[in-house]
């Protein structure tokens, strides 16, 4: 990730917040490092040194600031653009792959050897997969240190760290203080909520890059929801989860600058992973100035972009959902799509060990689907036949659908499969891996709301933001009803 010198000190002399989450500034003489937005006094250009991630600083022996909280500002909109090596790994990271399965495991799911990874991850990012990991484990305890009543123990393993002691070092290395420290200090600036805590519940802010079209994303999430699995309603949305140790819920309520996030979790473990795939749902991480930018410059889409700045793609916390998700959808109404996902859920569902409230119900796992799905699903033989092959795919690992696998080779891959098309392929490529620049079919958008014949010729312009230029056509298609 190449970064100009210049460019980046011009924006931290004027404290721009777009560069928040892109870079990290390092000060020579005080051995910090910022945010660019940081209100500390502008530091000197020959005292100034920048990074891609906040590894790389952490790296060359720079600790956190402890006035901006550069590890607590959303993260850099790259992941949700790139696929490259670089891009997918970082994904995966984010994820808490190698928590789970170390570098080896992260290797294998970008499909590179260990030496390749850590030397691509070294030259783009600053930092090998471990210091990257660490870095990603440091900010997550120091969000949950100074937000949340969490004993110093579950903060150690809800942020990753195989011991307390472990934890301890790397909190005193990172920020250069204690956690007893950063605790006590973000009580006295008054940033700490005594929010009460019970076993397995944490309720934390994800913070937004804005503007952030709230009520589009809980439109097009609530239109959609499978009771049971989900619950939406006015200003809030709610759902369970799959996660690598165990079942899930996870409340969600925008507020301005962040979202709150109330989740109940069976393994603390699950933390990271929880946070990392619910951004990626509400696409919090999204360059909203950019996207803008480039659409307002179409005078069809200026309209809408005025209306509705900072429109999202809502992306995905399971790839086997989302792929049997647009499965079932395809050439389907929402109405129709999501009465089918229900009735799935209700014959092949799990039922969550502890019901929260109106969720009851995780979703079906491939191989349900695979071996039970012909009970239940409706429709021809040929659609039937292609969810189930598609599912026991899946469930014997023959087709990957997680962050880290290439686009193009997950687009490839299902086409594969006999019945499934191309606009459900980039649907799910849109969905699951956040790609930005996939332009909706022609018989997606009503003539009437495109205002031409062919799409991908009107649709040059939008790039690379077409999946966001998409949201605005699908949403005036839909504007006399709350499904966009």
């Amino acid at each position: 990730m190449l970064i100009d010198p210049e460019l980046a000190h011009r924006a931290a002399a004027v404290r721009d917040t777009r560069f928040d989450g892109r870079l990290v500034l390092a000060v020579r003489t005080t051995g910090v490092y910022c945010a660019p937005s940081c209100p500390s006094t502008a530091a000197r250009r020959r005292s100034a040194e920048f990074f891609p991630t906040s590894a790389a600083a952490q790296q060359q022996g720079y600790r956190a600031c402890l006035r901006c909280l550069p590890d607590v500002i959303p993260g850099s909109p790259e992941w949700n653009t790139r696929g490259d090596l670089a891009g997918r790994a970082m994904r995966l990271i984010l994820d808490g792959v190698i928590e789970r399965e170390g570098v080896p495991g992260l290797a294998r799911r970008v499909g590179y050897s260990e030496r390749h990874l850590t030397r691509v991850l070294t030259a783009e990012l600053g930092a090998g997969p471990l210091a990257l990991a660490r870095a990603q484990r440091a900010h997550l305890a120091r969000l949950l240190i100074e937000t949340t009543s969490l004993s110093v123990s579950d903060v150690a393993f809800a942020s990753g760290f195989a011991s307390v002691r472990q934890f301890n070092d790397t909190v005193r290395v990172v920020f250069a203080a204690t956690p007893s420290e950063l605790r006590t200090a973000a009580t006295r600036r008054g940033s700490r909520r005594q929010v009460p805590t019970t076993p397995g519940r944490v309720t934390l802010r994800l913070p937004v890059r804005t503007p952030f079209d709230a009520a589009g994303v809980l439109a097009f999430l609530g239109s959609r929801a499978i009771p049971g699995v989900e619950a939406a309603h006015p200003g809030r949305y709610s759902r369970t989860l799959r996660l690598p140790h165990g079942p899930a819920t996870a409340h969600l309520r925008p507020a301005g600058t962040h979202v709150e996030c109330t989740l109940r979790l069976a393994d603390l473990r699950d933390l990271g992973t929880a946070v990392a795939r619910l951004r990626r749902l509400f696409d919090l991480d999204a360059d909203p100035a950019a996207i803008d930018r480039v659409l307002a410059a179409d005078p069809g889409l200026a309209p809408s972009v005025a209306a509705v700045p900072g429109i999202r793609v809502p992306g995905s916390v399971d790839g086997t959902e989302t792929v049997l998700r647009a499965l079932l959808g395809q050439q389907l109404t929402v109405p129709a799509a999501r009465a089918a996902a229900r009735r799935l859920t209700e014959a092949v569902g799990e039922p969550l060990p502890a019901q929260d409230g109106e969720l009851t119900t995780l979703f079906p796992s491939a191989a349900a689907v695979a071996e039970r799905g012909g009970e239940v699903l409706a429709g021809s033989p040929r659609r039937v036949d292609t969810i189930r092959v598609v599912c026991a795919a899946i469930a014997s690992g023959e087709l990957e659908v997680h962050v880290g696998v290439d686009p193009e080779t997950l687009r490839s891959r299902l086409r594969s499969y006999p019945g499934v098309g191309a606009s459900t392929a980039g649907y799910v490529v849109m969905r699951l891996l956040g790609e930005p620049d996939i332009l909706p079919p022609n018989d997606a958008v009503p003539r009437s709301v495109s205002g031409v014949d062919d799409l991908a010729e009107r649709g040059r312009a939008w790039s690379p933001w077409r999946s966001y230029a998409g949201m605005h056509l699908w949403r005036a298609s839909a504007r006399a009803t709350p499904e966009v």
